[in-house]
C-alpha cells in the first residue's frame, strides 16, 4: 500500500548520499596508565650565621635534612652552603647566592629547593620568582611528613591545624597573578576578594580544629583518669632514637617500629610487668610519644599539645638518645629545650643510651664512664641485643618503688566504700584480714594525693 506511491530509484526526486565508509575501529590500548608521581629532585641549602653554633654542624644538619628529605619522597641531587652574618631579607641568601643556586638546578634538573631554615613568606616568594621552582623551608617539609605519616583522625586533625596556621600568612602569595585586577574604591578585584575569602574560611577551619582538639582532650582526661593508680611512664626523644623498639622489647605484642624519622605520631600506651631480682613484680604503663626534631615548628608543638599531655601526666620520663649518634649531644639539648617548652623539665627523668649494640667495646665503656659524670641518672641499652633492657628494667622497678613506696592500711571490714575506692585509685599488692578485728589489712601503692588521703589509715 505505502510502497504502491513511492518513487522509483531512479526518479530524479529521490536525493542521493555520499557512501560513508565504515569507521576505523582502533584496538584497545594494552598498556596500564602510569599513575606514580614523579620524583622529586631537591637541592638543599644550608646558610647559618657566623655567630651561631650551628655554623660548625652545618653538614651534619643538612645531613638530617637530607633524611627528611628521603622520608617525603625526595631525592637529594645537591647541596649549597653559605655563612651570613645576618639573612638578606630578600632572599635569605646573597643575589650571587641565588645566580649559583639557579645554574646548579639547571645543571642537575632539580624540581624543588629545600631551605634548612625557616623562610619569611616574601623570601619564598621571592626565591620562587627568582628560580621559577618550588621553595621550600625546614618547617614546611616536616609539616608535609607529619601530613605523610598521620594515620589517625586526631594525629590528622592536629597536622592539619598546624599545616593552616603555618600557611595562613602565606595566602597573599598564592593570589599575586590577580593583582593587576586591583583598584580603589568601587573596582576592587577578584584577587583581594579571593585572598579575603580564603583568609576567612581558614580562620573558621582553624576554630572548628581547634574546637575537636579540646574534645579530644577532655576524653583523654577521661582516660588518663582510668590510669591514675598506675605507674605511669613516657617515652620521649629525638625522632629515631629507637623509642618504639623499646616500646615493643619491654611490651611485645604489635607495635610499629621502621628505621625512619617521625615512623610514629600518635601516643600508644602498652601494660608492661617487669620482674625484680628479688623475685617480685611491677606493673607500668608504657606510652610511646612522638618523636621531636632540630628546629620544630612551634605551630606542630602546639597543634599536638593534646597528645604530648601524657607526657605531662607522666610519673616518669625515659629520655631516649641514640648513643650510637655522633650528634646525641645535640639531640638531648634539643628534646630538653622541647620538654621546657611544655613546661614538664622538672619532672623525673631517667636518660636511656639506646643502640649501645652499633658501639664498640672500646666506645661503650668510654661512654658509661663519661654518663656516671654527666648524667649519673642514666643507662645503657639495646632494645635488639639479647638481654640488651635488663638494665632499663631494674632502673623502672627501682623508680616505682621509689616513687610510690608499699603503704600499708587498716580499713574496717564494713566500710565497702572505702575499700572500693582503695582498689581504684591503687595497686593492691596484698589483702590480709586481722583475725581479732575482722578489718581489712592492704598494701598498696599510690600516687601522692592518694597517699595524703589515706594517711589516718596508715599502720607501721
Amino acid at each position: 500500500m505505502y510502497l504502491r506511491n513511492a518513487l522509483p530509484l531512479s526518479s530524479p526526486h529521490v536525493p542521493s548520499f555520499p557512501v560513508v565508509p565504515p569507521k576505523r575501529i582502533h584496538p584497545i590500548a594494552k598498556e596500564l596508565i602510569n599513575l606514580t608521581p614523579p620524583e622529586e629532585r631537591a637541592i638543599l641549602v644550608g646558610a647559618p650565621l657566623k655567630r651561631s653554633n650551628d655554623r660548625r654542624a652545618v653538614d651534619e644538619h643538612l645531613e638530617e635534612l637530607g633524611r627528611l628529605a628521603d622520608t617525603a619522597g625526595a631525592r637529594v641531587v645537591g647541596t649549597l652552603t653559605q655563612s651570613l652574618d645576618r639573612p638578606d631579607a630578600s632572599t635569605y641568601i646573597g643575589r650571587g647566592k641565588v645566580e649559583e643556586l639557579k645554574a646548579m638546578m639547571t645543571e642537575r634538573e632539580a624540581t624543588v629547593v629545600i631551605f634548612d631554615d625557616e623562610l619569611t613568606p616574601a623570601q619564598g616568594k621571592n626565591l620562587e620568582g627568582e628560580l621559577g621552582k618550588r621553595v621550600i623551608d625546614r618547617a614546611e617539609l616536616i609539616l608535609d611528613i607529619f601530613a605523610l605519616r598521620a594515620r589517625s583522625a586526631e594525629a590528622k586533625m592536629q597536622v592539619e591545624l598546624a599545616q593552616l596556621e603555618y600557611s595562613l600568612p602565606r595566602l597573599r602569595n598564592l593570589w599575586t597573578h590577580l593583582e593587576k585586577f586591583r583598584g580603589g574604591i568601587g573596582v576592587r578585584g577578584p584577587g583581594e576578594t579571593q585572598l579575603e575569602t580564603d583568609r576567612r574560611l581558614v580562620g573558621l577551619r582553624i576554630t572548628a580544629l581547634r574546637r575537636r582538639l579540646q574534645e579530644v582532650e577532655r576524653s583523654r582526661v577521661e582516660q588518663r583518669k582510668t590510669r591514675k593508680k598506675a605507674f605511669r611512664v613516657s617515652l620521649v626523644g629525638y625522632t629515631n632514637a629507637g623509642k618504639s623498639s623499646i616500646l615493643k622489647a619491654l611490651a611485645g605484642g604489635e607495635v610499629f617500629v621502621e628505621d625512619r624519622l617521625f615512623a610514629t605520631l600518635d601516643p600508644l600506651t602498652r601494660d608492661v610487668t617487669l620482674s625484680g631480682k628479688d623475685g617480685g613484680q611491677a606493673s607500668i604503663l608504657l606510652t610511646d610519644t612522638v618523636g621531636f626534631i632540630r628546629k620544630l615548628p612551634h605551630d606542630l608543638v602546639a597543634s599536638f599539645r593534646a597528645t604530648l599531655e601524657e607526657v605531662r601526666e607522666a610519673d616518669l620520663l625515659l629520655h631516649v638518645i641514640d648513643a650510637s649518634n655522633p650528634t646525641w649531644e645535640e639531640h638531648r639539648l634539643v628534646v630538653d629545650a622541647v620538654l621546657a617548652d611544655l613546661r614538664v623539665h622538672d619532672k623525673r627523668t631517667l636518660h636511656v643510651f639506646n643502640k649501645t649494640d652499633r658501639l664498640d667495646a672500646a666506645h661503650a665503656q668510654a661512654l658509661g664512664e663519661r654518663m656516671q659524670n654527666l648524667l649519673p641518672n642514666s643507662v645503657l641499652v639495646s632494645a635488639v641485643a639479647p638481654g640488651g633492657l635488663e638494665s632499663l628494667r631494674a632502673a623502672l622497678i627501682t623508680a616505682l618503688r621509689a616513687n610510690r613506696p608499699v603503704m600499708r592500711l587498716r580499713v574496717p571490714a564494713s566500710d565497702g566504700k572505702l575499700l572500693a575506692e582503695i582498689h581504684r585509685d591503687s595497686e593492691v599488692a596484698e589483702v590480709a584480714s586481722d583475725p581479732e578485728t575482722g578489718d581489712s589489712l592492704l598494701s598498696v601503692r599510690a600516687d601522692d594525693a592518694a597517699r595524703r588521703r589515706w594517711e589516718p589509715l596508715a599502720i607501721s
